[in-house]
This record gives C-alpha cells, structure tokens and sequence, in this order.
C-alpha cells in the first residue's frame, strides 16, 4: 500500500514539478547572467520583484509608478475584454454564416482572405486617424487582433460538421435556421473554443501596441513610456503582469469549454 500511496503521489506531482522546472532554471541564468553586472540594462530578478511589488504596495521607490500597478491592470484589462468582445460578437455569427451560407461566402471570404495577413501593427497609423488618440483606438486593434482567430475557427469548425447530422436533424423535424442552434453550433463548438483561446491571447499579445495610441493608462502605456526612461525593471514587471493575466483568461477560458464541451472526447 505504501508503494502504492508513494507511485500515486509521485504521478500527482510530476506535472506540477515539471512545470516549474522550466521557470525556476530561467531565474537561476538570469540571476547569474545579471546580478554581477550592475552597469547592464537588464536588471537581476530579485530588482524586478521589488518594482513589481512597489507598483503594487508602493513603499520602496515611492515615485511616479508606486501604487498604480491596479490602475494600469484595470484599465487594459478593460481594453482586452472589451475588443475581445466586440471581435466574439462579430466573428461568430459571420463565421457560422460563412462557413455554412455558400452565397455569404463567395461575397466575403475573399476580402477577409486579403485583409486577414496584414499585421495589427500596420493598422495603428490608420486607427489613430479614425478613431484618434486615445482608448478608442486600442479597442479596435484588439478586436482585429482576436477578429480573425475566431472568425476562421468558427469557419472551420462549421465546415467540418458531417453532413449526416443535417440529414438525421431534417428527419426529426428540426429544419432551416433552427438547425444552426441545435447543429452547427453544438457541433462546432470544439473549434470555436480553440478559436477564443486563440482570440483571447492575441488580445493580450496586441494590447502592448494598442496603448501605444496616446493612453495614459495601461500596461503596455507604462511599457512603452518605462522604456523610454531606461527603466527595465518597470517594463520586465509590465510583460510578467500580462502574462500572468493572459494565462489566468486561457485557463477560465478552457474551463469553460470543459463544463460546455464535456462530451467531446479532445475536451474532457
């Protein structure tokens, strides 16, 4: 029993032992490769933890930056959830259109096709134009960066539903456009799912550029206004905050697809 209990127990903790792993070998180069050379940009980890602690407590550097880390977090958090939504809002219904109307498709995937490889960055000049400085224009870079993962999964995913369930549906009555609830979408919720997870990090990924827009508040407007300044440490805590915050979205996001997805087998 107590071998057992011991193989059980080991079985429990390898992934999280691996998992950490990684990370804890990083900070050890990084510590090494920075806290004997005081004169280099990149400051050693143990500097980084205090400037991320004073962002947030305050009480160590007490300057400009001290007890706003809430502010900032809030306020692309705010950015990140709201284009993203907007983006969930549009690509999902035209995907499924899309995917499943073939007079929809041959009219738009074309110039979604063409407008889809251009890069969010190069977009900025042209948001800061129309929708001019400020908050504004970050919301519509995140959007089109979550816009297309969703949008193509959910096309995917529509497209890839067996045309044998339409067949049983008509059979039990259930025809037209109720058959895009109780078939296309249950069926290609799977895909849509990888497509949130995918819209949702891109989201995270884009909103360092969005907050180059003229906002005074943001993580990526402390980011960029930090380098500036040559504070390192301030811009290496802004990139830990949203990764941490990024991972903590992908995981409520695939807990939501476990609890909605339970019966899909690459979902359990």
């Amino acid at each position: 029993m107590r071998r057992s209990f011991g193989e059980g127990g080991w079985l429990r903790l390898r992934p999280v032992l691996l998992a950490i792993a990684f990370p804890l070998a990083l900070l050890a180069f990084w510590h090494f490769a920075t806290v004997s050379r005081p004169a280099s940009l990149i400051p050693p980890p143990y500097d980084v933890w205090q400037e991320l602690e004073d962002l947030a407590f305050g009480g160590i550097n007490d300057d400009a930056y001290s007890r706003t880390l809430h502010i900032h977090l809030l306020a692309s958090m705010s950015r990140v959830y709201g284009g993203f939504a907007m983006a969930l809002f549009v690509a999902l219904p035209l995907g499924m259109l899309i995917g499943r109307v073939r007079l929809v498709r041959e009219l738009v995937d074309p110039t979604i096709q063409i407008l889809r490889p251009i890069p969010v960055t190069a977009w900025l000049p042209l948001a800061m134009i129309i929708f001019g400085i400020g908050p504004r224009s970050a919301i519509f870079l995140v959007f089109l960066g979550a816009f297309y993962p969703i949008l193509v999964n959910t096309i995917f995913g529509v497209r890839a539903v067996e045309p044998r369930l339409f067949e049983a549906a008509s059979m039990l009555g259930c025809t037209g456009s109720a058959q895009f609830f109780r078939v296309v979408l249950p069926a290609a919720l799977p895909s849509i799912f990888t497509g949130l997870r995918l819209g949702l990090g891109f989201s995270w990924v884009v909103i360092v550029v969005g907050e180059m827009t003229g906002v005074q508040t943001g993580l990526g407007a402390i980011i960029m206004e930090a380098r500036q300044l040559s504070r390192t440490e301030i811009v290496i805590s802004g990139m830990i905050v949203i990764g941490v915050f990024g991972f903590l979205s992908d995981q409520l996001i695939m807990l939501l697809g476990k609890r909605l997805l339970a019966w899909s087998p690459s979902h359990g």
